[in-house]
């Protein structure tokens, strides 16, 4: 009779850990590629763990990897970082593998990087909670303050699960130097973060440099309104980039889109408060920058100081073009539609005669309330390179308090008015300036 009762639960075991794997394994590759799809399926978090003990090595659960079963505590205190870094290293080399964060835990990382390649498919599955040290004064010396977590040269990745990433950053955020990043994934391909919770980053919570084919969906990220330089996701030389169905609030932007990106597409995305969803800043210390085919459509901005945004440099060069901002819901935004060719930081900024060239902006049914500290729609184009071919079809923009309207203000500006705004917009000029036609503005090469 004993006997009959362990072998059925072996099997109960067995069975329940292979569900598991086949839901991760599952939710990563049925995702990756579909980056238009509109409604999300986070993996489901595991069976409850095991004793404190945890599980041994040698039950890796058929490509399971438990960080306990390589040493990590879990407890909130102890550095577990050898323990994630040999798991990594570990399931690294496995087809399909799940390194698993398990829930009702709280690992506490140093400054690592992860490297690949791995083996394809590879899962991380986040259902506990993953953090830093507590504050500068917690981080070691010898480590890197530029980044926490990096993710480097890694292929066919799925960072997910239902679980907390914890930045700590609230003690950084005074302080004069730059702080870390939370999550930096570089060089890699075929990414997919989907269902995580993170919040309060020192800096930028997600950073992707030079990365292709990302697909993000369903994630929530939080910091408090006056957090500096809280962006949310931050793109830089990425293309094939999809963001799905996520919250974000922040002290920065919710998304920012640097230089040499290309093909995006955010939708169903809920910001602020914010600085907004921007394209840029571009252009910066007079180096040249390309964006082109970017689409923000079916999102909601609220109690945020920019709505949809392009910012550059004076002095720079490139060019942003194919660029479309649709059915955009603004709740109390104070710069709901924005263009600054102007953008500068400090009162030292010096005119330039050179700028990225932006073309080819389409605005679509953008609705709803600004705030009245500033025109709803401002296009401020640099003096030498203008702005051409802005489309406008509508828009319906209202004070969130009182009922003056506010004129929109253009400088440089080319474009038409496709129907009828709210207010009226009268400021664009017509047609393509001779100095566009005459100049080789906007020359870029995207590779």
């Amino acid at each position: 009779m004993v006997s009959s009762r362990v072998f059925l639960l072996g099997i109960y075991f067995t069975f329940g850990a292979t569900m598991f794997v086949s839901q991760a394994r599952y939710h990563y590759h049925h995702h990756k590629k579909h980056k238009r799809r509109h409604e999300s399926q986070i993996s489901i978090p595991p069976s409850p763990p095991p004793e404190a003990s945890g599980p041994s090595p040698d039950q890796n659960w058929s490509g399971v990897y438990d960080v306990r079963m390589f040493g990590a505590a879990g407890d909130g205190e102890t550095d577990d970082t050898e323990a994630f870094k040999s798991a990594w290293d570990t399931a690294c080399q496995v087809e399909s593998a799940v390194l698993l964060v398990p829930s009702g835990y709280s690992f506490m990382i140093q400054s690592t990087i992860f490297t690949g390649p791995c083996q394809g498919g590879f899962v991380f599955q986040d259902d506990g909670t993953i953090m830093p040290p507590d504050g500068p004064d917690s981080w070691p010396k010898n480590y890197s303050r530029r980044q926490w977590l990096a993710f480097y040269r890694v292929n066919e990745m799925a960072l997910q699960g239902g679980g907390l990433i914890d930045g700590r950053g609230e003690q950084w955020w005074n302080l004069p130097c730059k702080p870390h990043k939370a999550i930096r994934f570089f060089m890699s391909n075929n990414l997919t973060v989907q269902g995580i919770k993170i919040r309060n980053s020192p800096q930028f919570h997600f950073r992707f440099d030079n990365c292709r084919d990302v697909y993000i969906e369903s994630i929530r990220i939080s910091a408090p309104a006056l957090s500096p330089n809280t962006d949310g996701i931050h793109i830089e030389n990425t293309n094939d980039v999809g963001i799905y169905n996520s919250i974000i609030s922040n002290g920065d932007d919710c998304v920012s889109i640097g230089s040499g990106c290309y093909d995006v597409d955010i939708k169903n995305v809920t910001c602020g408060p914010s600085h907004g969803i921007s394209i840029g800043s571009l252009g910066n210390h007079n180096s040249s920058a390309c964006a082109s085919n970017i689409t923000v459509r079916d999102c909601m901005i609220k109690n945020s100081d920019n709505g949809v945004r392009i910012k550059t440099w004076q002095g720079g060069s490139g060019a942003v073009s194919g660029v479309t901002f649709e059915n955009i819901h603004m709740d109390n935004v104070r710069n709901p539609i924005i263009i600054d060719q102007f953008y500068c930081l400090s009162k030292t900024c010096t005119n330039h005669t050179s700028a990225v060239y932006l073309s080819d902006i389409q605005y679509t049914s953008i609705k709803g309330t600004y705030d009245i500290r500033s025109p709803p729609m401002h296009f401020a184009c640099s003096d030498s390179v203008p702005c051409t071919n802005i489309t406008l079809s509508d828009v319906e923009l209202l004070p969130a308090k009182g009922d003056v309207v506010l004129d929109p203000i253009c400088w440089n500006a080319y474009g038409e008015l496709q129907t009828l705004s709210i207010p009226p917009v009268s400021c664009l000029l017509e047609g393509i300036p001779r100095s566009i036609l005459e100049t080789d503005a906007g020359f870029c090469r995207l590779n």
